[in-house]
C-alpha cells in the first residue's frame, strides 16, 4: 500500500515507457489524494468532534515505542484515514505527548487530528485539584506543542479528595479560555456521571466522552449502571483496552512465552478456558470474513451502538493495518451469538 502527501494535487497515474525511470514498470501505481478511509467518521457525542472510528493510543511511545518508530506508525495511521489520537500526561512521565508533538508539528496537520489527553497522573501535578489540574494541562499543551486539546479526560481515578464539583469548575475555565474544546471522563461511577449531569444544568461543562476499560472479555465494569447512564445522556464510548492488552490479537496464546513482565502477567490473567474459548471464536470469525483475530475483536466493540471508537494502542505498524480492517467488517447475529457464548 503507498502513502502519498495529502496535500498533493489529484493527479491521473499513468505509466511513461519512453523515459528513463528508476523505477520497475510493474511497481505499484502510487495512489493521488486523500486517503479512502477520510470518509469514515463518527461523532464524539456532543462534543461537535467527528473521529475515524479507531483513535490511535500513545500509551507505548516513549516507553516501548521510540519516536522513529513511533511516528512510523502515526504516519500510517493517517495514511489509512485515521484523524484522532489519544494520550495521558502520565504516559512515560509525557513523552507520549512529546513525541505526539513533534509528529503534529512536523507534519504541520494540528488543525486536522482530534487530541484527547488523560490528565491526573503526572507525578508533578498529580490529581484533580484546581492547581494541579491547571498546571498539568499547561504542561500537556507544551508538550504537545500546541495551543488547546480536543477532549480533556479527566482521570476520576487519580484523586479521592477532590470534588466532581471543584473538578468540574476547574474545566470550565479550561474550556472557557479556550485551552479545552470538550471533556470526558475517566473511572467516574455510574453515580458521578448523574451528578455531573445535575452540575451541567448549573452551567458546568458536560462530559461528552467516556473512556472505560471494555472489550468482549472485560464487560462487567461497564455492562451494568454506567452503560445504563452513559446511554441516556448521549455520551460517546471510547473504551480502552481493546484488545485486552493484546491477548485479542491472538499473537500470545501460551503462558510460556510472555514472561514475567507487567505485560506478560497482564496476558496470562486471560489465557484460561473462558479466554481461549473467545479467542477461538474470533479466529472462526476472522477466517469467514478474511481479517484478522484483532479485527474481530474491534468489529464486536463497533457492533455495540454506544461505541463510537475504541482507542487502540499500537507497537507496530503492522497492528495498524491489521486492526483497521475491523472498521468495514459486519459482524452477523450469528457472530455475535457465537461470541457472547465464548466468553460467557
Amino acid at each position: 500500500m503507498g502513502f502519498s502527501d495529502r496535500d498533493a494535487p489529484a493527479q491521473t497515474p499513468r505509466l511513461v515507457v519512453d523515459a528513463p525511470s528508476s523505477e520497475h514498470p510493474s511497481s505499484p501505481i502510487p495512489v493521488q489524494g486523500r486517503p479512502v478511509g477520510d470518509r469514515f467518521r463518527v461523532p464524539l457525542g456532543d462534543s461537535g468532534l467527528n473521529t475515524f472510528p479507531l483513535i490511535l493510543g500513545g500509551a507505548e511511545f516513549g516507553w516501548h515505542v521510540d519516536l522513529g518508530k513511533a511516528h512510523a506508525i502515526l504516519d500510517a495511521y493517517r495514511g489509512l484515514g485515521g484523524n484522532a489520537v489519544h494520550t495521558s500526561d502520565g504516559y512515560a512521565s509525557g513523552r507520549s505527548e512529546h513525541i505526539i508533538g513533534q509528529w503534529l508539528h512536523s507534519r504541520g496537520i494540528r488543525d486536522d487530528v482530534v487530541v484527547g489527553v488523560r490528565v491526573g497522573t503526572n507525578p508533578e501535578h498529580p490529581g484533580l485539584g484546581a492547581v494541579n489540574l491547571v498546571r498539568a494541562v499547561e504542561a500537556s499543551l507544551t508538550r504537545l506543542g500546541t495551543d488547546h486539546i480536543d477532549v480533556l479526560y479527566l482521570d476520576a481515578t487519580s484523586d479521592t479528595t477532590t470534588s466532581l464539583e471543584d473538578a468540574l469548575a476547574t474545566a470550565e475555565w479550561l474550556v472557557e479560555s479556550g485551552k479545552v474544546r470538550a471533556l470526558g471522563s475517566f473511572g467516574h461511577t455510574a453515580a458521578q456521571l448523574v451528578e455531573a449531569r445535575i452540575l451541567a444544568s448549573a452551567g458546568y461543562p458536560r462530559f461528552t466522552v467516556l473512556d472505560v476499560a471494555y472489550n468482549v472479555l472485560r464487560r462487567q465494569e461497564f455492562d451494568e449502571d454506567l452503560r445504563l447512564v452513559a446511554n441516556a445522556q448521549g455520551i460517546a464510548v471510547t473504551p480502552s483496552q481493546a484488545l485486552e492488552h493484546g491477548y485479542l490479537s491472538g499473537a500470545h496464546r501460551s503462558r510460556s512465552v510472555v514472561g514475567q513482565s507487567v505485560r506478560g502477567l497482564q496476558l496470562a490473567s486471560s489465557m484460561n478456558r473462558r479466554g481461549t474459548r473467545t479467542l477461538r471464536a474470533l479466529d472462526k470469525i476472522g477466517a469467514e470474513l478474511s481479517i484478522p483475530t484483532a479485527a474481530v475483536a474491534v468489529a464486536w466493540l463497533l457492533a455495540q451502538r454506544i461505541v463510537a471508537a475504541p482507542i487502540m494502542n499500537a507497537y507496530a505498524v503492522q497492528h495498524i493495518e491489521e486492526v483497521v480492517q475491523g472498521i468495514g467488517a459486519h459482524l452477523s447475529r450469528v457472530h455475535l451469538a457465537e461470541i457472547a457464548r465464548a466468553a460467557a
